[in-house]
């Protein structure tokens, strides 16, 4: 691409919003300060760029990753310096946790006076460089087109992540140099072995019990993974992060493994004689902490990095490549003998029913995905038991569908989240399942969600505790402390803000409420009181 920024008379700022335009962004999640304000007064000029104000700029790079996780595209992100930086922080490290394309524009005091003692100066770049893909600073004398192209090549090439801008405030006002700029940037892509594709089919035709694993890396490539997988008959497992990409009402997929995973997801994990991993990162969560886990498994990964693990073979190379190479081999074996005793495996898994007389996340869940599924609702959670219910209850037959914080774990990711998914995907419904602790976090954000009309439902399952946590107490450590919450009014936050809430107690009148919900043009709550001690 030649830029076509061309003007002698503009200044930075005005090059840089004409920069984002050509990129094709058209939403800008921020918070300014007199640091930015030039770029915030070239952005009042354009018709093409949305800018939405969040309550805090923590929520901002959220919602730029719920933005970009459903659309596909690069969430952006506009902040001033000082505390506007330093706010970014935890929102930066979940999506470099997460390799979630961002680019973080931050800005900074005036070059001039960055070695003195002034207001809102602070080391930007030492703060953010463990927790995310690359830093650029202009500089004086630098070409801020090229500068802004390269940082969204960098947030989109080999593993994807947040990049960060900084941006002096002298050099932003000062007048622009005509860019020359051209993207000569080629991602160097590494060449598919004909002999690797070769070996990875001959140990699928030998395996009895073979089984696919799917993660984050799959996001890209659900079409010609569903046609690999059919073709084979091999069933499937997932991650947290890979949920979605191979339909969860297929019957071959068999759920999450880890942790909080099914039951029968981890027992043919355990089983099967040759497992076939596709982009996962192999986190602790999914190996349960196993010491053994690569020793006792045949494992052949394909991921765009390595995995830096003992593993059988591992291709490094992107996931659809090999994919489709495999997808063009014939295979003539059968695989029904592991099916049929993983059916078996199913029908010996039943869910225990709650003793309790009080409403349960379980039944709640259940009962709302299956309300829901004909809408496909893109659903964004939080982080604790309703996460991992919500992972396990819900069908998601398409990818970009069940957004969530996976290897960060944040909680108050959702409600923003949940904004930038919809504004990526306004067509349709969006599900913010929450906890009371989650939701605490970044409620604020219920402002931007009444001053944009952003129609998300935010579904509170409140049950008076960090759940997850007292649940890991009482396993741990007998006793649970610090860990019971002393709740506002939900219903009377939401009507403060101007918003329908609803509270529910008992499962007859869910249904009820969830109508009213989705058919309400705008923010809803619905605070539903759940059992306090149910695990999970």
């Amino acid at each position: 691409m030649i830029s076509s920024v061309k003007s002698k008379h503009i200044s930075n700022s005005s090059a840089l919003v004409n920069t984002l335009q050509e990129l094709g962004v058209d939403s800008v999640f921020g918070y300014p300060g007199a640091a930015v304000l030039s770029v915030y007064n070239e952005l009042a000029d354009n018709n093409f760029i949305e800018h939405y104000l969040v309550r805090h700029e923590q929520a901002a790079v959220h919602a730029a990753e719920g933005y970009a996780r459903v659309s596909g595209k690069t969430g952006v992100v506009l902040v001033t310096s000082g505390p506007g930086f330093t706010n970014t922080v935890t929102g930066i490290a979940n999506a470099f946790a997460d390799s979630t394309p961002l680019v973080i524009l931050v800005g900074d005091v005036s070059e001039n006076y960055n070695d003195e003692k002034i207001f809102q100066n602070i080391d930007i770049e030492s703060i953010v460089k463990p927790c995310c893909k690359e830093v650029f600073k202009l500089k004086k004398g630098d070409d801020i087109v090229k500068i802004i192209n390269t940082a969204f090549l960098t947030a989109n090439s080999e593993v994807k992540g947040p990049v960060v801008v900084i941006l002096p405030r002298n050099i932003l006002e000062a007048d622009f140099n005509n860019s020359s700029f051209v993207n000569n940037f080629n991602q160097d892509k590494v060449e598919i072995i004909e002999s690797d594709i070769d070996k990875i089919f001959n140990e699928i035709k030998m395996a009895n019990k073979p089984l696919f694993l799917l993660g984050g890396g799959c996001i890209d490539y659900a079409v010609e993974i569903e046609t690999l997988i059919s073709k084979f008959q091999i069933p499937v497992i997932s991650t947290l992060m890979g949920i979605g990409v191979y339909p969860s009402e297929n019957n071959l997929y068999l759920g999450m493994i880890g942790l909080n995973g099914t039951e029968i997801a981890n027992k043919a994990l355990n089983e099967c004689d040759l497992l076939i991993s596709l982009g996962v990162a192999f986190s602790d969560r999914s190996t349960c902490k196993k010491k053994n886990f690569f020793e006792n498994l045949k494992i052949i990964n394909v991921n765009i990095e390595s995995s830096n693990r003992n593993i059988y073979m591992e291709l490094i190379s992107d996931v659809g490549s090999v994919v489709r190479k495999l997808s063009e081999y014939e295979i003539n074996k059968s695989y029904n003998r592991w099916l049929l005793e993983l059916d078996l495996y199913k029908s010996e898994f039943i869910l225990p029913e709650s003793l309790s007389q009080k409403l349960s996340s379980s039944i709640v869940l259940k009962t709302i995905s299956e309300y829901t599924k004909y809408y496909e609702p893109i659903v964004v959670t939080d982080v604790g038991q309703h996460q991992m219910l919500t992972a396990q209850f819900f069908n998601f037959n398409k990818p970009r569908k069940f957004i969530t914080s996976g290897g960060l774990g944040t909680m108050g990711f959702g409600l923003p989240a949940a904004m930038g998914a919809n504004i990526a995907k306004s067509e349709n419904l969006i599900l913010n399942i929450t906890g009371d602790g989650s939701f605490q976090m970044n409620l604020q954000e219920l402002a931007t969600c009444r001053e944009h009309n952003i129609p998300i439902k935010v579904i509170i399952m409140n049950n008076g505790y960090l759940g997850m946590v007292r649940q890991l107490q009482e396993k741990i450590y007998s006793r649970c402390y610090q860990v019971e919450m002393t709740n506002p009014d939900f219903v009377k936050i939401a009507e403060a803000y101007d918003l329908m809430a609803i509270r529910i107690k008992s499962i007859e009148e869910l249904i009820p409420a969830l109508e009213k919900a989705i058919n309400h043009n705008g923010t809803v709550i619905l605070d539903v009181i759940i059992d306090s001690f149910e695990n999970i």
